[in-house]
């Protein structure tokens, strides 16, 4: 269901499970999460430093896109996750998990980059790592770094 320090004060939330995850029983262990982790190393950070957990907590079907029941149903158990872990801001990585804890339709490349706010707990929207692996992504890496410089400097500074 998720992984990483419970006494994290960044917290990132993903969309839901690959074939990898269910596997593993972890979140963000595939190619995704790999580039997850050189995200987070680039930050300064250790992944044991942070909290990494996702909207759903099993695999859609054919790894399809969560069902807007599914997020609602899964999202009880994510509010309860994050109440717990207290971060100081929260990371929304991808449409799917800005959806989700915003409550809103817009995409993410409107949502990035901008603070919002999920129960008086900052998040910052980004690209999902999987969008960033895609070759013809190349902008989108450079404002995914900004979003994460963002994040460092609120967190830690």
């Amino acid at each position: 269901f998720a992984d990483g320090d419970p006494n994290a004060r960044l917290m990132f939330v993903g969309e839901g499970p690959g074939a990898d995850e269910d596997m593993q029983g972890l979140p963000f262990v595939g190619k995704a999460g790999q580039l997850l982790n050189n995200m987070i190393t680039a930050m300064g950070l250790k992944r044991e430093q942070v909290y990494i957990a996702n909207v759903v907590k099993c695999r859609p079907p054919e790894n399809r896109t969560p069902l807007p029941e599914e997020m609602e149903i899964c999202g009880q158990y994510l509010f309860r996750q994050i109440m717990v872990i207290k971060p100081k801001a929260i990371c929304a990585l991808g449409g799917t998990a800005a959806k989700a804890l915003l409550g809103t339709k817009e995409g993410v490349t409107k949502l990035r980059g901008n603070w919002q706010s999920w129960h008086g707990i900052p998040l910052m929207v980004t690209y999902h790592p999987s969008y960033l692996l895609r070759p013809y992504n190349q902008n989108a890496k450079h404002e995914a770094w900004e979003d994460l410089k963002k994040l460092l400097h609120f967190v830690y500074d």
